[in-house]
């Protein structure tokens, strides 16, 4: 782990060259190294998306977490501005995959940088994590937990997507899912489903499967929060980085 890093808040190119505000923290200690998009879950780019934006900056990566609400609620809350996000139906598919471009372009901008991108999203993230390795290319994706990348969402959610499984033939890296037996969105017979489309596509994917655990297991500020699984779930994640952004 690294001692010493910095954070703060950038403007980035988005998706059509939209400026966008994005929180980048990075570790100083001058080692070349891989970069991580961390993508926000549905409440938005709030504190918590910002903690593990740190929290891979100080395992000593290159992180950013771009804010995919901006352009609803410039300079507000994220409890407002995703409420303006789910009031329009959530982030369009091609804009959030252009977004998400131009934060691995921005980091791999960075003399620290190896040139390798991976990204990882919780919840609405995780889905938009692997719509982002189906469409860009990367060196790694993590899915925690991504729901509606099987089924849409039922009625009465504030979100308009549509299903994306199949994509999986278009899986440009290797993909580490983290998921929730007790978990609905998505639930185990729909990441049975996603495991079967990219066994077809002949993908190099992992997944791992917690008994006890539901949705937003890594959570810390939710009674969702199951520690023995996010404790795994992380090892999971430093291991799976370890071999997918090296340059060894």
């Amino acid at each position: 782990m690294s001692d010493a890093m910095r954070a703060e808040t950038v403007q980035i190119t988005g998706y059509q060259g939209d400026p966008i505000e994005a929180y980048l923290a990075q570790s100083l200690d001058g080692t070349p190294t891989g970069g991580v998009v961390v993508i926000h879950h549905m409440p938005g780019y709030d504190e918590a998306a910002k903690e593990i934006t740190r929290r891979f900056a100080a395992y000593g990566y290159l992180a950013i977490c771009p804010n995919l609400y901006f352009r609803e609620a410039p300079g507000a809350s994220p409890d407002d501005a995703a409420a303006a996000a789910r009031a329009g139906g959530g982030v369009p598919d091609d804009r959030l995959v252009g977004d998400i471009d131009g934060a691995a372009s921005y980091l791999r901008s960075f003399g620290s940088s190896n040139g390798k991108i991976a990204t990882i999203g919780y919840c609405s993230g995780g889905r938009q994590s692997f719509l982002a390795a189906c469409s860009l290319s990367i060196d790694a994706a993590v899915d925690c937990y991504g729901a509606f990348v099987v089924a849409p969402p039922p009625e009465g959610l504030p979100i308009s997507v549509e299903p994306i499984v199949h994509l999986a033939k278009n899986l440009s890296c290797p993909l580490l899912g983290l998921f929730g037996a007790e978990d609905q969105y998505p639930s185990p017979d729909e990441v049975a489903v996603l495991e079967q489309a990219l066994t077809d596509a002949g993908k190099e994917y992992e997944f791992h499967m917690y008994e006890g655990a539901g949705h937003a297991f890594f959570n810390t500020d939710r009674t969702s929060y199951r520690p023995e699984a996010a404790r795994d779930g992380w090892q999971r994640i430093w291991e799976f980085f370890g071999r997918t952004l090296s340059t060894n």
